[in-house]
């Protein structure tokens, strides 16, 4: 089960990942319970309703204890219950808020993973290496076989028997105390490579626990106001690059899930304010551009339809807007590619721009292709018809500016045969025809009243 992916819930915005049929399996780690279940087409196991409130001191004891056998049943489980299709109600969700200290519980097993996940050339020499400590036994990888090679102690223990104090510095000054080796890299806590991947495979886990709470609409608000989820989440997505690509993957569209409830001022009233944590808003951004910038088809997807969901909300504008040049150029990039879901959340997002104010349309009425890209969507025409509306409407919304005219009237005997052939968007393009006509701008024209008797 560990690193098993998955997540849904119901309402709200679509998101990443949503599971579009009904789901015939639903699995319970602890056990079998709850209200006979509904005529299936095959076999299923129900999860007890209570089974959370029930055991949740368990769960976070489990996962703050750092063994093995108790977080990986800890991880099951919470994969178990977390997991939910679209349209299933054979389960009751489960609200973060019902079990305390959970989503901090889950979150430390990811630091503890990043806390051994790096060399000690690229690790911050402020970070404490405090994994295991007070513990004598993890479970974790080999170290309980004292004659295998991979022990982790084994440098240790053979250095100590050939232990030889050099007679030439009698006063021991430069020479290292075999006592020294019990802190060094290879010292009592530190895991041997089975270890370290075993403990990666429980970061992952955990992040698609993370994942799939997202998809529960209860959960959204908590985790977007919750400052070690946000904060352990964009330094996964940070370090793409390095990080564990499932991990990275987990952590951005937990982001895109409750990113209408994300706020960016609170990580600093202004995007070169002081960080009120660990990390400022413009680094904030930054990692959502960097994946926007990437190669990984599923990273600059989701990296697109994130930033879209951020810049509907006003209060996001200020810390989105001094990188629109950036973000214009790659959207418009994403417009040229022949995959049809990123074409799909390119046009989202450019959507929600051209809504934002005029100087968002004229800088992108002026980016290099980006008329043409949007009229092929239209053209093609894309396989989703929201898309294509969505890319009809865009144009709309820069014809509204006069000077985008100039930019458009290459495109005019275009608009003019889609107005004329296709029913779906002949009324939105018989509206840009009018606007590239009219002699001012329908959205800067006051509204005008007729007085008098």
């Amino acid at each position: 089960m560990v690193g098993q992916t998955g997540g849904a819930g119901t309402g709200g915005p679509t998101k990443r990942g949503r599971p579009a049929t009904t789901s015939v399996n639903n699995v319970d780690g602890a056990g079998v319970g709850g209200a006979a279940a509904q005529p299936t087409l095959g076999p299923s196991i129900q999860v007890h309703s209570g089974f959370a409130e029930q055991n949740h001191k368990r769960l976070v004891l489990a996962l703050q204890s750092g063994l093995k056998g108790e977080l990986t049943w800890a991880l099951n489980t919470l994969t178990m219950l977390s997991y939910k299709e679209k349209d299933d109600n054979r389960k009751d969700s489960t609200p973060l808020t019902k079990i305390p200290g959970l989503l901090d519980a889950v979150l430390h097993v990811i630091s503890e993973w990043r806390d051994i996940g790096h060399t000690r050339e690229s690790a911050k020499l402020a970070r404490p290496r405090t994994l295991g400590a007070g513990r004598p036994y993890t479970g974790f990888g080999a170290e309980y076989e004292i004659s295998s090679s991979a022990d982790p102690l084994n440098r240790l223990r053979t250095y100590a028997e050939n232990w030889v104090q050099d007679e030439s510095n009698s006063d021991g000054e430069g020479q290292r105390k075999p006592s020294d080796w019990w802190w060094d890299e290879e010292g009592l806590f530190n895991l041997d490579e089975l270890g370290r991947s075993e403990r990666q495979q429980c970061a992952v886990a955990a992040s698609n626990v993370i994942r799939n709470f997202s998809f529960m609409p209860e959960n959204e608000q908590v985790m977007a106001q919750h400052r070690h989820c946000l904060e352990t989440l964009v330094v996964c997505v940070e370090d793409h690059e390095t990080e564990d690509e499932e991990l990275v993957t987990n952590a951005l569209e937990s982001i895109v899930n409750f990113a209408p409830y994300l706020l960016l001022k609170f990580f600093g009233e202004t995007i070169d304010s002081p960080a009120k944590g660990r990390i400022t808003a413009k680094r904030v951004v930054q990692a959502f551009l960097g994946m926007l910038e990437s190669q990984v088809r599923g990273w600059h997807c989701s990296a697109a339809e994130l930033i879209g969901r951020l810049v509907v909300n006003p209060d996001n504008e200020a810390f989105i807007l001094p990188f629109v040049p950036q973000i214009y150029r790659r959207l418009v990039d994403l417009l040229g590619l022949p995959a049809t879901d990123a074409q799909a959340a390119a046009v989202a997002a450019l959507y929600n721009f051209a809504e934002i104010n005029m100087d968002c349309r004229l800088r992108l009425a002026n980016e290099r292709w980006a008329v043409g890209r949007l009229l092929r969507v239209v053209q093609t025409p894309h396989p989703i018809a929201e898309t294509c509306r969505k890319a009809a409407l865009t144009l709309e919304s820069l014809a509204s500016e006069p000077q985008n005219r100039v930019v458009l009237m290459s495109h005019e005997n275009c608009f003019v045969e889609i107005a004329m052939a296709d029913v779906r968007m002949s009324d939105i393009f018989a509206r840009i025809l009018f606007e590239m006509s009219s002699g001012t701008s329908s959205r800067a024209a006051p509204a005008r009243g007729v007085w008098g008797s």
